[in-house]
Parts: structure tokens; sequence; C-alpha cells
């Protein structure tokens, strides 16, 4: 009985051989992208399905402990870092990428820690995490647009779930986070998991999945480092998962929501997503893959083969029409989309090109998908370069993306100028979120983002600065007409200091950001006049410190 409870204890809590950074993880998924530009050789993975495994000295994630009991072969014990990620902004919502914290005022941190566990084939990972919040509210000056100014507002709000501020007084979501139970054989997994996962090659942003909202419970079949064919190396993942909206109405105005907000029905979602990435044989540093996802609410799901795995369905909608039309097929309230993306690393020069295109409706046919690509589309693209710089012993590093969600002009045509939706919405479906937070781009609706970064790197170590531009919600500007108004777009400019730092045990990441608002919220200065026009501006500042430790690290 005691070898029992041995065996039990130790399989709960024991080290894994594995060493798994999670997706997004603050300093070291940067680090390895950086050494795989300085040594291909050391990393064969593709950055377009992540987590990875970690081989970096930076990183070891468990340390072995002396197990209180009497140990079993086999079977061993580590403790994962620690981290604790906090931040305080003033005056508006800012902030993506960031495991679930909220995007609202005020301060706020998360906390995560865990143990790793192996024995045999295998695996488990308990790594809970905890979100608090002070959820301040903000000014919006809402009350200043036209009933059909709010009828466009509340047009993109019904379609998603997107809520401008997380119920009333502190915001407090305890999760499993990054923990997960699965059984290993070879390059290949199976099993369950709520932690977060990255899809496409973007350093800031994914079109489907990043680490911008809390993880989601899911089963998961995927590799767990690239399978070797003799055609080259794959990486593969399916997940079916389950999606929660956040219930909460999307306006700090209730009598606003009461007029033309539409309620969720309480009612979960279910998840059906695949991706798959190929690294030819012959074409050293060249990566390429798509995904596609769905979800539906559990009500409209039935319960054939289609109805589980739709990912398996035809991408051309012709296939599903029916007496000239797709009525029935539509009626089911699935949202879906398709992503094509492709990465090149260049270790001769020491940079890499990326990009990331989908598209969320069907095409009709193959024809009409190759000649009408902007339809419901939306991409990203960016870059990262290394300079040595021996003088100081340093490496340059500069890094830029763009993001880019707005509706193409083909689609306004078809739709009209005021009618359509946007990326990460649905008329059926809502939103393609987890309570409340887009599991892919953060940024904000039918929003644009341009990012760059210089640094000056070594190792862990980074001092640098950032600048980005965000074109908030512009397919709420058009819908809207207020081009043909004395408002003018909302963009957000910004600044921010980066530093981060190694003290022992202890890792230090950093961010002081200034963001200036021009036409804050599309509100007017109340200086403007018809013939000079003039907006209202808001200058935020957001601080961010992640803190990373390693326990008993050597």
């Amino acid at each position: 009985m005691r070898r029992v409870l041995v065996f039990i204890f130790a399989l709960v809590f024991c080290q894994a051989n594995s060493q798994v950074i999670p997706a997004g993880f603050p300093i070291l998924e940067e680090l390895q992208r950086r050494n795989q530009l300085l040594s291909p050789d050391s990393l064969p993975y593709s950055f377009l399905l992540r987590p990875i495994s970690s081989n970096s000295n930076y990183y070891q994630e468990t340390e072995t402990l002396e197990l209180p009991i009497e140990s079993v072969k086999g079977i061993s014990i580590g403790v994962l870092p620690f981290v604790n990620t906090s931040r305080v902004l003033t005056g508006r919502q800012y902030g993506w990428a960031d495991y679930g914290l909220i995007p609202n005022p005020g301060f706020q941190t998360y906390l995560s820690g865990g143990m790793q566990s192996r024995f045999k084939f295998i695996n488990l990972t308990f790594r809970p995490e905890i979100v608090l919040a002070q959820n301040a509210g903000f000014n919006t000056g809402i009350r200043e647009l036209t009933n059909s100014q709010l009828s466009r507002r509340f047009l993109l709000w019904n379609v998603s779930d997107f809520p401008e501020k997380y119920g009333e007084g502190l915001y407090f979501r305890p999760w499993w986070g990054q923990s997960k139970l699965t059984f290993q054989y070879g390059a290949f997994e199976i099993g369950g998991s709520t932690e977060n996962i990255w899809w496409g090659p973007g350093q800031f942003n994914s079109l489907t999945f990043s680490n911008n909202a809390q993880g989601f419970p899911h089963l998961t079949i995927n590799t767990t480092k690239p399978a070797k064919t003799f055609l080259g190396n794959i990486e593969i993942q399916m997940v079916m998962g389950k999606l929660q909206n956040s219930g909460l109405a999307p306006s700090q105005d209730q009598e606003l929501n009461d007029r033309f907000f539409i309620p969720f029905t309480g009612d979960s979602r279910y998840l059906n997503a695949i991706t798959f990435t190929y690294n030819p044989k012959w074409i050293k540093g060249f990566y390429f893959g798509f995904s596609r996802t769905f979800h539906q609410y559990n009500a409209n799901r039935g319960n054939t083969f289609y109805d589980w795995f739709p990912i398996f369905e035809g991408f051309q909608k012709k296939n599903f029409f029916n007496n000239g039309n797709s009525v029935d097929f539509d009626s089911n309230g699935r949202d879906q989309t398709i992503t094509l993306f492709g990465r090149l690393v260049v270790p001769k020069t020491k940079s890499e090109l990326y990009f990331e295109f989908g598209r969320r409706d069907h095409a009709f046919t193959w024809r009409e998908y190759i000649l009408n690509p902007e339809h419901a589309r939306a991409f990203i693209f960016g870059f990262n370069q290394l300079f040595e710089v021996p003088d100081w012993g340093k490496t340059l590093q500069i890094r830029a993306e763009a993001t880019h969600q707005q509706e193409s002009v083909n689609y306004n045509l078809r739709y009209g100028p005021t009618q359509g939706i946007t990326w990460h919405t649905n008329i059926t479906a809502r939103g393609f979120v987890n309570y409340g937070q887009p599991l892919g781009v953060g940024i904000g609706t039918g929003s644009n983002l341009q990012t760059i970064e210089f640094s000056l790197v070594e190792g862990v170590e980074k001092m640098g600065v950032l600048f980005e531009r965000l074109a908030n919600n512009q397919d709420f500007y058009n819908k809207a007409l207020l081009q043909s108004t004395q408002r003018k777009p909302w963009i957000d400019l910004s600044i921010g200091f980066l530093y981060d730092k190694k003290f022992d045990n202890l890792l230090l990441s950093s961010k002081l950001q200034l963001i200036h608002a021009k036409n804050y919220q599309w509100q007017l200065d109340p200086e403007s006049t018809p013939e000079f026009p003039k907006g209202k501006n808001l200058t935020s500042v957001m601080a961010q410190a992640s803190l990373i430790y390693f326990w008993n690290k050597k």
C-alpha cells in the first residue's frame, strides 16, 4: 500500500525530461527565437506552433527535489519557475498578449507557478494562475454619438464579446492556467490541457490563437517536436475545446445596453481547430502551413462526424448550397477561419521574415478564393533582424510587425458601408473569444497595429525602445459614417522603454510606455467647429513588470 501511495504522489509531482516554454512566455520565448537566428541548428522548431520545448541554459525549467518519501524508479519531481506580471495603466484601455490580464485602467497582477512531472510516457504539468485587477472604469464619450451611430456601435458589439468593463468591482479569476495531462509517444502526444496555444509566426499577435485570453479547456493531439519524414519535418495540432462568453453587456452605460444590446444565451461554444506546418527537407529555414478553426454554440451543434469535426468539411461554399442557397447550412451558426502562414529564417544574415493571411468566410469556389483574396481577410507580416556590435559585446535587434484587421474596400462594396462584420466576430457565434477576450488578435475589433522595436540584447538581458501605432476600430468608424462628420479616426501613438535584466535566480522584464491618443474615442474637443474640427486627445502611461523566479537554480 505504501508503494502505491508513493507511486501516486510521484506521478502527480515529478520532473519532466522535456522543458516546455509556455506560449508567449516573457523573455525566454524571444530568446529562443533569437538564438535560432544566431545558430539555426540549435533549435529545429518552426515557431508556427507553440508552446515549444527549451534547450536554453537559462531555462532550467525543473529542478530535481528530494522526495520526502521513498522514490520510485523512473519518477522524479520538479518545480516550475514562479511568474508574476504586474501592470499599472492610467485613464483608458490598452494592452494585449498577456495571459488574460484585462486591458482596463488601474492596477492588475498575474501570478503563476507550479510543478511538472513525468513517468515513462505520462506527462503532467500543474501550473495554475490567478488574475487580480482593479477593473476601473473610463470615459468613452459614447453619449455624444447619435442614435444612428450608436446602432452601428452596438451592431459590432452584438456580433462579438468585447466588454468595456469586466463586471463591477475587483476582477478576480483563478484558473488551471498552463496545465495539462498528456500521453507521449515519440514526437506525438495526446491528452487534455488548459494551456494557451499560439498558432502562426507572429511575435506580438496571431490571427487564431495567442496568449491574449485565458486558456480554454481542450483535448489535443499534437507534436511535441518536429516529426521527421522522408519529405522533411512536420508539426501538427488538432484541438476540441470549450469556450465561454463573458455574459457581460458591452457598454458602461446600462441605459444604452438596455436599448441596443442583445444578451448572451448563457450557452458555451464548441471549438474544433487544426494546424499543420511543413519544413521541406531541401529548403533549410523555410516553414509554411495552414490552420482552420470552427466554433459554434453547443445548442446549434448536431451529433454527426462533421458536427464534431467540421475541420474536415469542404472549403468551397458551393458544396453546401441547397435549392440555390446556403440558408440551411448557415443556420447551424458556425464561425470558421482559415489562415495560411510562412516563415523564412536566413542564418547568414541573422534575419527572419514571416507572414500570416487569414479569411473568416468560406469562398464560394477555389476560383473565387484566388480572384477575391481580399474578402473577409486579415493579415500579419513582420521581420526580425540581428546585427552584431563587437565594440559593445552586444547584439542590435530590430524587429517589427504589422497587424491588419480592418475590412477591405471590396467587402464594404459587397455588403454596403454600414453593414457587415469584421475579424473575430460572427452574427450567430458571436466573437472568437473566451470570457470576453479575443483568442488571437487582442488590439480591438477592426483595429490595425504597426510595431517596431530597437534594442540591444545580450543573452536574456535587453535595453530598447518600442514604437506602436494603433488605429482603433476602423470598421466602426466607417460603418457609422464618421468620416462625413467632424470626428476623425482614433489613433494611438506610443513609445515604450524596455529593460530586461538577470539577477541570479530572478529574471526581470519591464516596460514603461507613454500612449498619446489622437481623437480619443472619436470625441470632439469643446473648441471644435465644422470649419475647424478638432478632436479630443488623451495621454496615458502604462508601466508593466514581469518577474520570473527559478527555484533551486544552480
